[in-house]
Protein backbone atom coordinates (compact mmCIF):
# COMPACT_ATOMS: atom_id res chain seq x y z
CA UNK A 1 0.00 0.00 0.00
CA UNK A 2 3.11 2.17 0.72
CA UNK A 3 4.35 1.83 -3.03
CA UNK A 4 0.51 2.62 -4.22
CA UNK A 5 1.08 6.09 -1.87
CA UNK A 6 4.65 6.70 -4.04
CA UNK A 7 2.98 5.90 -6.98
CA UNK A 8 -0.07 7.69 -6.97
CA UNK A 9 2.08 10.48 -5.96
CA UNK A 10 4.03 10.65 -8.21
CA UNK A 11 1.09 10.36 -11.10
CA UNK A 12 -1.02 12.94 -9.53
CA UNK A 13 0.99 15.41 -8.23
CA UNK A 14 0.97 18.86 -11.13
CA UNK A 15 3.26 22.22 -11.13
CA UNK A 16 0.85 24.87 -11.32
CA UNK A 17 3.97 26.94 -12.88
CA UNK A 18 2.81 24.07 -15.93
CA UNK A 19 -0.62 25.56 -16.51
CA UNK A 20 -0.71 29.00 -18.43
CA UNK A 21 -4.46 30.43 -18.61
CA UNK A 22 -3.81 30.83 -22.47
CA UNK A 23 -3.15 26.86 -22.65
CA UNK A 24 -5.98 25.75 -20.42
CA UNK A 25 -8.38 28.07 -22.69
CA UNK A 26 -7.80 25.95 -25.66
CA UNK A 27 -8.84 23.14 -23.75
CA UNK A 28 -11.88 24.59 -22.05
CA UNK A 29 -15.23 22.32 -22.83
CA UNK A 30 -17.44 24.00 -20.51
CA UNK A 31 -18.08 26.60 -18.00
CA UNK A 32 -15.82 27.66 -15.15
CA UNK A 33 -16.80 29.28 -11.75
CA UNK A 34 -14.55 30.58 -9.00
CA UNK A 35 -16.02 30.27 -5.37
CA UNK A 36 -14.92 32.50 -2.24
CA UNK A 37 -16.80 31.50 0.95
CA UNK A 38 -16.29 34.70 3.15
CA UNK A 39 -17.03 35.47 6.41
CA UNK A 40 -16.02 39.32 7.61
CA UNK A 41 -12.63 39.35 5.08
CA UNK A 42 -13.09 42.66 3.38
CA UNK A 43 -9.66 43.51 4.27
CA UNK A 44 -8.22 40.49 1.60
CA UNK A 45 -11.55 39.40 -0.60
CA UNK A 46 -11.07 42.77 -2.91
CA UNK A 47 -7.55 41.61 -4.09
CA UNK A 48 -8.50 38.55 -4.91
CA UNK A 49 -11.38 39.06 -6.69
CA UNK A 50 -9.80 41.75 -8.56
CA UNK A 51 -6.87 39.79 -9.48
CA UNK A 52 -9.00 36.82 -10.95
CA UNK A 53 -11.23 38.87 -12.78
CA UNK A 54 -8.20 40.92 -14.08
CA UNK A 55 -6.43 37.72 -15.50
CA UNK A 56 -8.68 35.13 -16.14
CA UNK A 57 -11.95 36.59 -16.98
CA UNK A 58 -10.94 39.80 -18.92
CA UNK A 59 -7.15 39.32 -20.05
CA UNK A 60 -8.13 35.88 -21.11
CA UNK A 61 -11.97 34.99 -20.76
CA UNK A 62 -10.89 31.35 -19.02
CA UNK A 63 -13.18 31.84 -15.82
CA UNK A 64 -17.52 32.71 -16.57
CA UNK A 65 -17.96 33.74 -13.22
CA UNK A 66 -16.94 34.63 -9.96
CA UNK A 67 -19.14 34.09 -6.53
CA UNK A 68 -18.53 35.07 -2.94
CA UNK A 69 -21.11 33.34 -0.51
CA UNK A 70 -21.65 35.47 2.32
CA UNK A 71 -22.86 33.61 5.49
CA UNK A 72 -23.33 36.99 7.08
CA UNK A 73 -20.67 39.43 7.46
CA UNK A 74 -20.86 42.42 9.50
CA UNK A 75 -17.72 44.62 7.63
CA UNK A 76 -17.11 45.48 4.33
CA UNK A 77 -16.89 42.51 3.18
CA UNK A 78 -20.06 42.29 0.56
CA UNK A 79 -19.31 45.64 -1.09
CA UNK A 80 -15.64 45.31 -1.11
CA UNK A 81 -16.16 41.96 -3.62
CA UNK A 82 -18.82 43.77 -5.47
CA UNK A 83 -16.47 46.53 -6.72
CA UNK A 84 -13.51 44.05 -7.27
CA UNK A 85 -16.27 42.42 -9.42
CA UNK A 86 -18.34 39.29 -7.64
CA UNK A 87 -21.55 38.04 -7.75
CA UNK A 88 -22.18 38.50 -3.64
CA UNK A 89 -25.22 36.33 -2.52
CA UNK A 90 -26.01 36.41 0.88
CA UNK A 91 -26.22 32.46 2.08
CA UNK A 92 -29.91 33.00 3.84
CA UNK A 93 -30.71 33.62 0.20
CA UNK A 94 -29.77 30.47 -1.26
CA UNK A 95 -32.61 27.64 -0.58
CA UNK A 96 -33.95 29.60 2.30
CA UNK A 97 -36.34 26.72 3.07
CA UNK A 98 -34.20 24.56 3.87
CA UNK A 99 -32.73 26.83 7.04
CA UNK A 100 -29.36 28.03 7.75
CA UNK A 101 -26.68 25.98 9.69
CA UNK A 102 -23.32 27.61 11.03
CA UNK A 103 -20.40 26.56 9.28
CA UNK A 104 -18.30 26.56 6.04
CA UNK A 105 -19.47 23.44 4.65
CA UNK A 106 -22.91 25.44 4.67
CA UNK A 107 -21.47 27.85 2.35
CA UNK A 108 -19.86 25.62 0.16
CA UNK A 109 -22.91 23.29 -0.45
CA UNK A 110 -24.90 26.11 -1.21
CA UNK A 111 -22.72 27.27 -3.62
CA UNK A 112 -22.87 24.37 -6.12
CA UNK A 113 -26.89 25.56 -6.02
CA UNK A 114 -26.11 29.11 -6.93
CA UNK A 115 -22.66 29.24 -9.52
CA UNK A 116 -23.28 28.05 -12.97
CA UNK A 117 -20.16 26.22 -13.55
CA UNK A 118 -19.67 22.88 -15.06
CA UNK A 119 -16.01 23.13 -12.74
CA UNK A 120 -16.13 24.75 -9.53
CA UNK A 121 -13.21 26.67 -7.77
CA UNK A 122 -12.91 27.23 -4.59
CA UNK A 123 -10.85 29.55 -2.90
CA UNK A 124 -10.26 30.89 0.65
CA UNK A 125 -11.19 34.50 1.03
CA UNK A 126 -8.55 35.45 3.63
CA UNK A 127 -5.55 34.47 1.46
CA UNK A 128 -2.97 37.46 1.55
CA UNK A 129 -0.52 38.09 -1.84
CA UNK A 130 -2.99 36.21 -3.81
CA UNK A 131 -1.75 35.10 -7.16
CA UNK A 132 -4.58 33.75 -10.30
CA UNK A 133 -2.14 30.91 -10.90
CA UNK A 134 -3.82 29.22 -7.94
CA UNK A 135 -6.65 28.84 -9.54
CA UNK A 136 -5.44 27.94 -13.83
CA UNK A 137 -3.10 25.37 -11.30
CA UNK A 138 -6.35 24.22 -9.91
CA UNK A 139 -8.02 24.11 -13.14
CA UNK A 140 -4.87 22.41 -15.13
CA UNK A 141 -5.13 18.95 -14.36
CA UNK A 142 -9.06 18.76 -14.73
CA UNK A 143 -8.75 20.46 -17.91
CA UNK A 144 -5.99 18.43 -19.23
CA UNK A 145 -7.25 15.48 -17.74
CA UNK A 146 -10.34 13.89 -17.96
CA UNK A 147 -9.93 11.00 -15.32
CA UNK A 148 -9.44 13.78 -12.80
CA UNK A 149 -11.73 15.10 -11.62
CA UNK A 150 -11.02 16.85 -8.18
CA UNK A 151 -8.02 18.38 -7.29
CA UNK A 152 -6.34 20.01 -4.17
CA UNK A 153 -3.55 22.49 -3.74
CA UNK A 154 -0.33 21.82 -2.25
CA UNK A 155 1.59 24.60 -0.98
CA UNK A 156 4.46 25.91 1.39
CA UNK A 157 2.78 27.77 4.66
CA UNK A 158 5.29 30.60 5.99
CA UNK A 159 4.76 30.98 9.97
CA UNK A 160 5.36 33.67 12.14
CA UNK A 161 9.16 32.03 12.91
CA UNK A 162 10.12 31.18 9.25
CA UNK A 163 8.71 29.24 6.69
CA UNK A 164 7.57 25.13 7.20
CA UNK A 165 8.14 23.65 3.82
CA UNK A 166 5.53 21.31 2.67
CA UNK A 167 4.04 21.36 6.23
CA UNK A 168 0.15 21.35 6.80
CA UNK A 169 -0.98 22.78 9.78
CA UNK A 170 -1.58 21.73 13.26
CA UNK A 171 -4.37 20.19 12.72
CA UNK A 172 -3.32 18.32 9.69
CA UNK A 173 0.04 16.92 11.11
CA UNK A 174 -1.59 16.06 14.49
CA UNK A 175 -5.31 14.89 13.12
CA UNK A 176 -6.21 14.87 9.73
CA UNK A 177 -2.94 12.86 8.47
CA UNK A 178 -2.68 10.52 11.11
CA UNK A 179 -6.39 9.37 10.33
CA UNK A 180 -6.42 9.19 6.87
CA UNK A 181 -2.74 7.16 6.80
CA UNK A 182 -4.34 4.93 9.24
CA UNK A 183 -8.10 4.11 7.49
CA UNK A 184 -7.70 5.41 4.35
CA UNK A 185 -3.58 5.45 3.13
CA UNK A 186 -5.31 5.86 -0.80
CA UNK A 187 -5.18 9.75 0.43
CA UNK A 188 -1.60 9.42 2.24
CA UNK A 189 -0.38 10.99 -0.51
CA UNK A 190 -1.77 14.27 -0.11
CA UNK A 191 0.76 16.95 1.21
CA UNK A 192 -2.30 19.38 2.53
CA UNK A 193 -5.49 17.62 2.88
CA UNK A 194 -7.35 20.25 4.74
CA UNK A 195 -6.37 22.93 1.80
CA UNK A 196 -9.35 25.57 1.47
CA UNK A 197 -8.21 25.84 -2.40
CA UNK A 198 -10.37 22.56 -4.35
CA UNK A 199 -11.80 22.66 -7.51
CA UNK A 200 -14.08 19.80 -8.76
CA UNK A 201 -16.09 19.24 -11.69
CA UNK A 202 -20.30 19.21 -10.81
CA UNK A 203 -20.92 16.21 -12.12
CA UNK A 204 -18.57 14.56 -8.99
CA UNK A 205 -19.32 17.49 -6.38
CA UNK A 206 -23.45 17.62 -6.82
CA UNK A 207 -23.46 13.67 -5.63
CA UNK A 208 -21.24 14.13 -2.12
CA UNK A 209 -22.61 15.27 0.94
CA UNK A 210 -21.36 18.37 2.88
CA UNK A 211 -20.68 18.47 6.68
CA UNK A 212 -21.07 21.68 8.20
CA UNK A 213 -18.09 22.70 9.98
CA UNK A 214 -14.60 22.71 9.60
CA UNK A 215 -14.81 18.96 8.87
CA UNK A 216 -15.56 19.84 5.45
CA UNK A 217 -12.29 19.58 3.40
CA UNK A 218 -11.76 15.89 5.11
CA UNK A 219 -15.40 14.76 4.16
CA UNK A 220 -15.29 15.75 0.72
CA UNK A 221 -11.89 13.47 0.70
CA UNK A 222 -12.85 10.98 1.98
CA UNK A 223 -16.68 10.78 0.07
CA UNK A 224 -14.79 11.48 -3.14
CA UNK A 225 -12.23 8.45 -2.70
CA UNK A 226 -15.33 6.00 -1.88
CA UNK A 227 -17.48 7.35 -4.63
CA UNK A 228 -14.59 8.26 -7.80
CA UNK A 229 -11.47 6.34 -6.75
CA UNK A 230 -7.84 7.88 -6.35
CA UNK A 231 -7.22 7.81 -9.39
CA UNK A 232 -9.53 10.79 -9.74
CA UNK A 233 -7.89 13.06 -7.03
CA UNK A 234 -5.19 14.70 -7.65
CA UNK A 235 -2.67 17.94 -5.99
CA UNK A 236 -1.33 20.85 -7.82
CA UNK A 237 1.81 22.60 -6.43
CA UNK A 238 1.12 26.48 -6.56
CA UNK A 239 3.80 27.72 -4.33
CA UNK A 240 2.89 29.22 -0.33
CA UNK A 241 -0.08 30.26 1.16
CA UNK A 242 -0.36 33.19 3.24
CA UNK A 243 -3.66 33.63 5.99
CA UNK A 244 -4.38 34.09 9.16
CA UNK A 245 -3.17 31.48 11.77
CA UNK A 246 -6.01 30.62 14.06
CA UNK A 247 -5.85 30.03 17.95
CA UNK A 248 -4.66 26.85 19.64
CA UNK A 249 -8.49 26.98 21.40
CA UNK A 250 -9.81 27.34 17.74
CA UNK A 251 -7.92 24.96 15.67
CA UNK A 252 -9.01 22.04 18.88
CA UNK A 253 -12.79 22.96 18.18
CA UNK A 254 -11.64 22.18 14.29
CA UNK A 255 -9.99 19.10 15.28
CA UNK A 256 -12.50 17.85 17.33
CA UNK A 257 -15.44 18.37 13.74
CA UNK A 258 -12.69 16.08 11.83
CA UNK A 259 -12.63 13.63 14.51
CA UNK A 260 -16.33 13.25 14.25
CA UNK A 261 -16.68 13.45 10.88
CA UNK A 262 -13.92 10.68 10.73
CA UNK A 263 -15.94 8.72 13.07
CA UNK A 264 -18.77 9.05 11.28
CA UNK A 265 -17.11 7.95 8.00
CA UNK A 266 -15.51 4.56 9.56
CA UNK A 267 -19.00 3.67 11.36
CA UNK A 268 -17.41 2.97 14.55
CA UNK A 269 -20.01 4.76 16.46
CA UNK A 270 -22.90 2.80 17.97
CA UNK A 271 -24.00 6.02 20.00
CA UNK A 272 -24.25 9.20 19.20
CA UNK A 273 -21.00 11.49 19.91
CA UNK A 274 -20.82 14.15 22.45
CA UNK A 275 -21.81 17.51 20.75
CA UNK A 276 -19.40 20.32 23.41
CA UNK A 277 -16.09 20.40 23.53
CA UNK A 278 -14.77 21.70 27.43
CA UNK A 279 -11.44 23.73 27.22
CA UNK A 280 -9.42 25.42 29.52
CA UNK A 281 -8.10 29.15 29.75
CA UNK A 282 -5.72 30.14 32.74
CA UNK A 283 -6.29 33.82 34.49
CA UNK A 284 -5.01 34.94 37.77
CA UNK A 285 -6.08 32.54 40.17
CA UNK A 286 -6.19 29.04 38.28
CA UNK A 287 -8.31 27.78 34.99
CA UNK A 288 -11.88 28.91 33.81
CA UNK A 289 -13.43 25.79 31.95
CA UNK A 290 -14.90 26.82 28.37
CA UNK A 291 -17.75 24.81 26.68
CA UNK A 292 -18.18 24.83 23.56
CA UNK A 293 -20.66 22.58 20.58
CA UNK A 294 -18.78 20.75 18.60
CA UNK A 295 -22.13 19.66 16.92
CA UNK A 296 -21.50 18.71 12.81
CA UNK A 297 -24.76 18.18 10.65
CA UNK A 298 -24.65 17.04 7.62
CA UNK A 299 -26.06 18.35 4.03
CA UNK A 300 -26.96 15.79 1.82
CA UNK A 301 -25.55 15.30 -1.84
CA UNK A 302 -26.81 18.21 -3.72
CA UNK A 303 -28.36 16.13 -6.96
CA UNK A 304 -31.02 15.11 -4.91
CA UNK A 305 -32.80 18.59 -4.09
CA UNK A 306 -35.30 19.00 -6.19
CA UNK A 307 -34.99 22.85 -6.74
CA UNK A 308 -31.43 22.22 -7.33
CA UNK A 309 -32.17 19.83 -10.51
CA UNK A 310 -34.96 22.08 -11.71
CA UNK A 311 -32.41 25.30 -11.75
CA UNK A 312 -29.18 23.37 -12.81
CA UNK A 313 -31.18 20.92 -15.57
CA UNK A 314 -29.86 18.13 -13.82
CA UNK A 315 -31.90 14.79 -12.87
CA UNK A 316 -30.52 13.11 -9.49
CA UNK A 317 -28.60 10.58 -11.82
CA UNK A 318 -26.31 13.62 -12.20
CA UNK A 319 -27.10 13.84 -15.86
CA UNK A 320 -27.83 16.86 -17.87
CA UNK A 321 -30.73 17.80 -19.20
CA UNK A 322 -30.67 20.63 -21.19
CA UNK A 323 -29.23 24.24 -20.73
CA UNK A 324 -29.52 26.05 -17.05
CA UNK A 325 -30.00 29.28 -15.52
CA UNK A 326 -27.17 31.24 -16.31
CA UNK A 327 -28.39 34.32 -15.12
CA UNK A 328 -29.12 36.87 -12.84
CA UNK A 329 -28.74 34.95 -9.23
CA UNK A 330 -31.48 37.11 -8.56
CA UNK A 331 -34.03 36.25 -10.93
CA UNK A 332 -36.58 33.87 -10.71
CA UNK A 333 -35.64 29.97 -10.01
CA UNK A 334 -36.76 27.68 -13.03
CA UNK A 335 -39.31 26.62 -10.57
CA UNK A 336 -41.15 29.92 -10.53
CA UNK A 337 -39.71 30.53 -7.07
CA UNK A 338 -37.80 33.44 -6.18
CA UNK A 339 -34.13 31.88 -4.93
CA UNK A 340 -34.71 33.04 -1.55
CA UNK A 341 -38.05 31.65 -0.97
CA UNK A 342 -37.49 27.98 -2.74
CA UNK A 343 -37.86 24.91 -1.01
CA UNK A 344 -40.63 26.46 1.81
CA UNK A 345 -42.15 22.98 1.33
CA UNK A 346 -38.56 21.24 3.00
CA UNK A 347 -38.21 23.35 5.96
CA UNK A 348 -34.30 22.66 7.78
CA UNK A 349 -34.34 19.27 5.61
CA UNK A 350 -30.68 18.09 6.65
CA UNK A 351 -28.70 15.61 8.10
CA UNK A 352 -26.35 15.14 10.97
CA UNK A 353 -23.64 12.80 10.88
Amino acid sequence: MRRDVHRWFERRTYDGRDFSPVELLGRKAGSISVVLPALNEAATVGEIVSAVRQELVEAVPLVDEIVVIDPGSVDATASTATAAGADVIAEERVLAGYGRIAGKGEALWKSLHAASGDIVVFVDADLEDFDASLVTGLLGPLLTDDEVSYVKASYDRPLARGMLPGGGGRVTELVARPLLNLYWPQLAGLVQPLAGEFAGRRSLLERVPFVSGYGVEFALLVDVLALAGADALAQVEVGRKIHRHQSDEALGRMAAEIIQVAWTRLGIHDATPGETLTQFRRYDGGFEPHTYRVDVRERPPMITIPEYAARHGRDQGGHDHGDRDQGNHDQEDPSGHEQEDIADEHPDRLHRS
